[in-house]
């Protein structure tokens, strides 16, 4: 049975009323309390937490969720690629509204003001702690990947920074994407010591073709053998230098997973989890063709949406990035197979959520040798600038700006990540904001010179990628 729909995020009415800009940040914090944050009405044997794309980020940030996110084919105007307006409307989401800001790039600047950063480890600590302590023997806490990369600690320490924090967290299970940039050596020195599995079912050793990774763990929860088969994102070696990991193949292979989900089966799981980094698109189309996989916990595209999406007898979850949400679900499961479920994307309102004090003590342990100089300010802002969409970001074109007028070039190419984060008007520019948008390990800048048909083919490449009609 399709559980009721969920009002995400209801808080006092009055603060569907807030409208930007109108109402002072006090008034704003008062409505948003820890409580309702968390509030649940518990349902059966098996929670699933999932955390994902956090990207370095260890504080508490700024990050606004596309204004264009065109879906193409199948794929055309649903979730996620439902914008704004359209997005508040699709989820009965008011205006102005905590959800509103958390969700859509709708009056991103005045609500930011209001409402304040999110994210933050430490208040996801929090989180998972008060679920753990309420669902007990219960809980599965899953990362989807894109963890250890993308700020200035975890490149300078190779990723040590953002290991250690997790560690506190105590994931059950994780997969990799930007991880694998780190270079093959280092991300198999970090999994040797890890204490929980890096899972990677798609990942082949090209020497052998044997799996360069665990490809599922069988966990036991809530008296329910659940099974989780790991993901990584299958174009690593195209999206990202293939000179990082020349002996390991990547890819679908769907006839694998199909595989693993009917051994799981065969070995007794009465629950099976795909934790992939696959992207929203490729697992819509991958639940539409596989059978028996109960939950896909999604991850790389960076999308966030409310209520879980049903292919078929398949859920897919979407939980955002940059540690903006944690999301939980919670399973009825009995004789093999999902009886009901209840669902809630938790945003991590940074203000209202208190610190967990172990984690915030790792967290300034990491960042204390580095503080003075990723503080200092280099300029500041005039416009909004974020990252995010399928088209031109602001900080992409502050980052072309830069690019044309240190290389003497003529056109300056960046590719629209999706990670770094949001900048409002006014704001100081510190060097931390200039590395977590640029912190990565191939960070070269290369001129040459291309005609015109060459850039022609480079464009309709990305577009490609990008607009394919079949994910």
């Amino acid at each position: 049975p399709m559980p009721p729909r969920r009002e995400f995020l209801q808080i006092a009415a009055a603060a569907a009323a807030i409208m930007p800009g109108g109402w002072s940040r006090s008034f704003a914090q008062q409505r948003l309390a820890q409580d309702d944050l968390l509030a649940f009405e518990p349902l059966g044997n098996v929670t699933l937490v999932h955390v994902t794309d956090i990207h370095g980020q260890l504080r508490p940030v700024f990050f606004r969720e596309p204004s264009a996110n065109l879906g193409v084919g199948e794929s055309r105007a649903k979730p996620p690629h439902v914008t704004g307006k359209a997005f508040l409307d699709l989820y009965r989401i008011a205006p102005g509204s905590p959800a509103a800001y958390a969700l859509t790039p709708e009056d991103f600047p005045a609500l930011a003001k209001a409402y304040g950063r999110m994210g933050g480890l430490d208040r996801i600590a929090t989180v998972v702690k008060a679920i753990r302590a309420e669902r007990g023997d219960r809980v599965v806490l899953l990362d989807g990947g894109d963890t250890w990369q993308n700020s200035y600690t975890s490149l300078v320490s190779k990723g040590q920074d953002m290991v250690e924090a997790m560690k506190l967290l105590k994931p059950d299970a994780m997969v990799g994407h930007w991880e694998f940039t780190l270079g093959a050596e280092r991300v198999k020195e970090i999994v040797e010591k890890l204490g929980f599995p890096f899972l990677g079912q798609n990942v082949r050793d090209n020497e052998w073709n044997e799996p360069a990774f665990e490809p599922m763990a069988m966990l036991e929860r809530g008296s329910v053998r659940i099974a989780v088969i790991g993901q990584a994102f299958p174009y690593t070696p195209i999206a990202n230098p293939r000179w990082m990991m020349p002996n390991w193949s990547f890819g679908i292979r769907e006839e694998e997973v199909q595989a693993n989900v009917d051994k799981a089966r065969k070995d007794g799981a009465g629950l099976v989890v795909l934790l992939s980094h696959n992207g929203f698109d490729v697992d819509r189309k991958l639940a539409s063709r596989l059978r028996g996989i109960d939950v896909i916990l999604t991850a790389h595209t960076h999308d966030a949406l409310p209520e879980a999406v049903r292919v078929g007898k398949t859920l897919l979850v979407a939980s955002g990035s940059h540690g903006k949400f944690v999301s939980r679900l919670d399973l009825d499961v009995r004789d093999g197979e999902v009886r009901d479920y209840r669902y809630k994307l938790i945003p991590i309102f940074s203000d209202a959520i208190v610190s967990d004090a172990e984690m915030a003590a790792k967290i300034n342990e990491i960042r204390e040798p580095h503080g003075a100089m990723l503080a200092e300010e280099v300029g500041r802002t005039e416009t909004l600038l974020y990252r995010r969409g399928n088209f031109n970001g602001t900080l992409d074109g502050v980052i072309c700006d830069a690019l044309l007028s240190e290389r003497d070039a003529e056109i300056a190419l960046s590719p629209g990540f999706r990670w770094g984060n949001s900048l409002l008007p006014g704001q100081a520019i510190t060097r931390e904001d200039v590395y977590n948008a640029t912190a990565m390990t191939y960070p070269a800048a290369y001129r040459m010179t291309m005609t015109g048909a060459r850039l022609k083919e480079i464009l309709e490449d990305v577009a490609d990628n990008l607009f394919n009609p079949d994910p």
